[in-house]
């Protein structure tokens, strides 16, 4: 028994039939892509977070997550009445405790009176290996869209349908030419969203109006010096450093923190600069709550070094506060990575700092 078939809400079209459908390549100047460090031929894929060179040099696992589309946008203005996708990539990414949906589904939003309204998922349908096609219905007339990348999956290629004949205009750009860099573990690569602008990098993105550049990588931010040097050398509005979850101890993180941060001010005097700990406040273990608790020291004691030497663009949030109104516990999916409230706590935190701080400017 197939529960689409009971329920005809839960179907998912596994073809697409759009008789007077235009493909353009996501790379072609109709369009604006942000998020990707490199973008393959003609722009039209893979898309990769940061160069490749650099990210293999940091360590292989870095250089394969890479290619993971994280936070990947595209923004387009145009007046057809729907959008279609066709993606493909080489193999399809799935979790057991994280939807489809999210490693590999892209969302698509409208630009409306300043603001970015959700106007539907690109599902993905179950079982498949190397892309799929899909189509969302717009209110027509010529309007500013965006289209939000797998969290995980890796993206070979991206071609945009509209209709025959429609019409399009220069996309609208974010309020800042610089963005806001995300460096840390595996919730800061998305895990275990629902969809992709559900990560909270992609909802600040969203409220604020401004662009992200997404370095989460899974199990694989360690803090190193090539990944610090790289940073450091980014053009960017403000960073925030989250890699807490994936330091492989106390020491670990104690001889990586500070370095880390400490690069990154020397090559930028003036970068707002946000310290996170991981948000591992509540287990009923409680030596696992002891490691946690001296883990979230180690980070406020990176910043506590920094206001005492005078940085006064540092900032510190303490990621045992994220949950706190998670009454019934039900932000993470394994006590660890958020669903979608989790993400949104994280956003609750960031959203109004960051907002102070770019509005200085």
């Amino acid at each position: 028994m197939k529960i689409s078939e009971i329920d005809q809400n839960l179907r998912v079209p596994e073809t697409l039939t759009l008789p007077d459908v235009k493909w353009f390549g996501a790379g072609e100047g109709k369009f604006r892509l942000y998020g990707a460090a490199e973008s393959g031929k003609e722009g039209n894929g893979p898309f990769i977070r940061m160069p490749s060179e650099i990210a293999v040099g940091v360590s292989l696992n870095v250089g394969g997550l890479a290619t993971n589309t994280a936070g990947v946008r595209l923004r387009l203005r145009t007046d057809s009445p729907y959008v279609a996708i066709h993606a493909e990539w080489v193999n399809t990414c799935a979790f057991p405790h994280m939807p489809l949906s999210g490693t590999s589904g892209f969302d698509l939003y409208r630009i409306k009176d300043g603001r970015q309204e959700f106007a539907g998922l690109y599902t993905p349908p179950y079982g498949i290996d190397h892309g799929y096609e899909s189509v969302l219905a717009t209110p027509g007339g010529m309007q500013d869209l965006v289209i939000y990348f797998p969290l995980y999956n890796d993206v070979s290629k991206l071609y945009i349908g509209v209709s025959d004949g429609a019409r399009f205009e220069e996309p609208a750009t974010y309020a800042f030419d610089l963005p806001v860099v995300f460096y840390g573990s595996s919730i800061t690569q998305g895990g275990c969203a629902s969809r992709p602008a559900n990560a909270y990098q992609n909802m600040l993105s969203r409220a604020l109006d401004i662009d992200i550049l997404n370095l989460g990588f899974s199990g694989s931010a360690l803090g190193e010096d090539k990944i610090a040097e790289y940073i450091a050398a980014l053009p960017m509005l403000a960073f925030v450093c989250d890699y807490d979850h994936n330091a492989p101890s106390e020491e670990h993180l104690r001889r990586t923190h500070y370095p880390l941060y400490k690069k990154v001010r020397e090559a930028n005097p003036d970068l707002p600069i946000v310290l996170l700990s991981k948000p591992d406040g509540r287990n009923i273990n409680r030596d696992i709550y002891d490691i946690n608790l001296r883990r979230s020291e180690i980070v406020r004691n990176t910043y506590e070094r920094a206001k005492a030497a005078g940085d006064e663009n540092i900032y510190y949030i303490d990621g045992f506060s994220l949950f706190e109104e998670d009454e019934l516990q039900a932000a993470t999916v394994d006590g660890c990575h958020p669903g979608d409230l989790g993400f949104y706590y994280f956003y609750k935190a960031l959203a109004p700092l960051l907002r102070s701080i770019i509005s200085n400017r």
